[in-house]
């Protein structure tokens, strides 16, 4: 449920950024503790926040919460993830068969096979090695470098202009790979060329672009969040309401995750067009898609409220722990005070005359960004049960009876069960808890959503053992055709249809996995690590990876039961100690470390530069906008 409340989005005076939608809130007189501050307190006692009225400790426990409404701009920056997205999973979905296969001997030089034929698309006939050398390259450096730009982005370039680099060099990509897939490139066999030097050459310029791009979008759109800390509010048939920044930044990841699951259904379309069409085509889509982002950019760059780049704290982190350790930390490591002995004014305190470069809250910032990292490591087990490690699952359906099916077309159902059940998280089932009074914390919901996908992960351990046992080679299902002779049964008995269950159950587990990680990784960085923080979130997709390419030679019968089983009961056992190790952040207020004086926007006649903000005598007011 969406409360009527707007909040200026620009630096304003207290008086102008009203708590309630009602008259008399608005004429609430506010008495600020100093002059100038941006603290308060009301008649009645209350503390005020840039004149918005802050929960008592009572009534955050009585008062319901609600969603407070996002503006316009996080939702077209949920557009350009779209897009982006979309020309990810286009392409990515068909580069394996591009790089693997021959040219089709029944084809007409596009990659393409003839109507009705049982040859495979491909183009380059570069074999299996060099295909999943190239496929697992790129994947892990689209989730690895984000690290360095993410960083990048905070200390030097800010994260706009870095997204719009991202999208460029991904753009120079996708046309080379449309010139490497053109009928006279692939039959002068020079195709392998142009789409090394995209996808090899130069360090794979798509996972060049994905990666400053992934680490920015999400911080980015989090940051046109208006709603910083909870607030009171009354609505309009009188109730008061808490107005929560976690469920409003939830509320808007969630769509930003429905998109991103839209995105990768493009991944069917380029499919089919390789077989059907050529891999020109296949390529042209996703480059069609790109094509949205410039102008969408450039409408979109007056109109976003951009932190600027401010430095890194990474250096501050560094001096922090360099004090905890200097004065005993690592006898106090995992025990209650240990972040204590890093604080200016415990030091000063003790003694210290030295000019420290931040304060006693950066500090505790840092304790929530090392939880928020905490958190993240519980992420790459899951992320093998949500879908099997490494090829399993391509493994386990080899042996299954399809029924005239491609054996893969079922995994689409992980993005078409998202994009189902999205809508009704954000409508029906958050708004019934809001209603309910019912806060569903995201370490809460982090667990529920391991859960889910161990029991998902349990599900294709089950439909292993059962495809072993009535196949007609045994333990040696996956490779059965290459067994029996020409002409027999070959697959289990067991029906395809059953691979579902376990795709769909674990799909879900990432609506409450992946959405709270995107809150849990800005809410908890310090202001000028929140792009670096985001990329660490993303980067544990390339250790699943990693861990899925190391123990590719595992996956192979007669072990496949257990190439699901082990990290099912690996992520059973975490799920366990996620729960009672992090349960108490589930008590701790939602709050997003940016201020109202961090929320600027570059005006319509002003460069597209990320402007440094300049620094304020404390005398200077801020201009009142009517």
């Amino acid at each position: 449920m969406d409360t009527g409340t707007t909040l200026p989005t620009f630096v304003v005076p207290v008086s102008a950024v009203r708590a309630s939608v009602e008259e008399k809130a608005a004429d609430e007189k506010v008495q600020p503790a100093t002059s100038g501050s941006e603290r308060g307190v009301t008649e009645d006692g209350h503390g005020t926040f840039h004149g918005l009225v802050l929960p008592t400790e009572e009534e955050k426990s009585t008062l319901r919460r609600v969603a407070g409404k996002m503006p316009a701009s996080c939702y077209y920056l949920c557009a350009v993830e779209f897009a982006e997205r979309a020309s990810y999973y286009g392409c990515n979905q068909v580069y394996k068969n591009f790089i693997r296969a021959p040219l089709p001997p029944d084809g007409n030089g596009t990659g393409a096979t003839a109507p009705g034929s049982e040859y495979t698309a491909g183009a380059l006939g570069q074999g299996s090695v060099v295909a999943t050398a190239m496929t697992e390259a790129f994947k892990f450096l689209a989730y690895a470098l984000p690290i360095y730009f993410g960083w990048l982005a905070d200390t030097k370039y800010g994260r706009f202009k870095m997204i719009c680099w991202g999208v460029a060099i991904c753009g120079v990509a996708h046309v080379i790979m449309i010139i490497s897939a053109l009928p006279p490139v692939l039959l002068s066999g020079k195709a392998i060329g142009p789409f090394a030097l995209s996808l090899w050459y130069i360090i794979d310029m798509l996972s060049i672009g994905a990666a400053q791009f992934k680490p920015n979008i999400s911080p980015t759109i989090i940051d046109q969040s208006p709603h910083k800390v909870a607030y009171v509010v009354t609505e309009k048939n009188g109730e008061r309401v808490i107005v929560d920044p976690e469920e409003s930044v939830n509320k808007v990841m969630l769509w930003f995750y429905l998109l991103i699951n839209i995105g990768s259904c493009f991944g069917i379309a380029t499919t089919y067009l390789a077989k059907l069409v050529g891999y020109w085509a296949a390529y042209l889509i996703p480059t069609i898609l790109y094509l949205m982002l410039p102008p969408l950019l450039w409408y979109l760059n007056p109109r976003l409220i951009k932190q600027p780049p401010g430095g890194s704290d990474l250096g501050n982190v560094f001096r922090v722990l360099g004090d905890i350790f200097a004065h005993g930390g690592l006898k106090r490591i995992g025990r209650k005070g240990f972040w204590e002995a890093g604080k200016p004014s415990v030091r000063k305190a003790a003694g210290s005359t030295k000019v420290y470069q931040y304060d006693d809250q950066f500090v505790n910032d840092v304790r929530r960004t090392f939880q928020a990292c905490g958190i993240f490591l519980f992420s790459p087990i899951w992320q093998i049960n949500d879908g099997g490690l490494g090829a399993a699952a391509n493994a386990l359906t080899a042996g299954m009876d399809t029924n005239g099916l491609p054996n893969d077309l079922l995994d689409n159902l992980n993005a078409v069960s998202i994009v189902i059940v999205v809508p009704i998280m954000n409508h029906l089932i958050y708004p019934l808890l809001r209603r309910r009074g019912i806060k569903w914390g995201p370490i809460s919901r982090m667990t529920f959503g391991f859960a889910l996908g161990t029991v998902g992960s349990i599900g294709y351990s089950v439909l292993q053992y059962f495809v072993y046992k009535t196949s007609p080679c045994g333990w040696n299902a996956t490779t059965c055709a290459e067994i029996v002779p020409e002409g027999a049964v070959s697959v289990s008995s067991i029906s395809y249809a059953w691979y579902a269950i376990p795709v769909i159950i674990t799909a879900i587990s990432e609506i409450f996995v992946m959405v709270t990680a995107y809150g849990i990784a800005y809410s908890r960085a310090p202001k000028n690590m929140k792009g670096l923080v985001a990329s660490i979130n993303l980067a544990m997709t390339a250790v699943s990876a990693a861990i899925g390419l190391g123990t590719a030679p595992a996956i192979r019968d007669p072990y496949l039961i257990w190439a699901f089983a082990g990290p099912t009961i690996v992520g059973a056992s975490l799920t366990i100690i996620f729960w009672f190790t992090f349960r108490h952040i589930d008590k701790e207020e939602f709050v997003l470390n940016t201020d109202f004086s961090d929320m600027k926007r570059d005006s319509d006649r002003e460069s597209d530069e990320e402007r440094v903000a300049q620094p304020k005598t404390i005398d200077e007011k801020p201009q009142t906008t009517n």
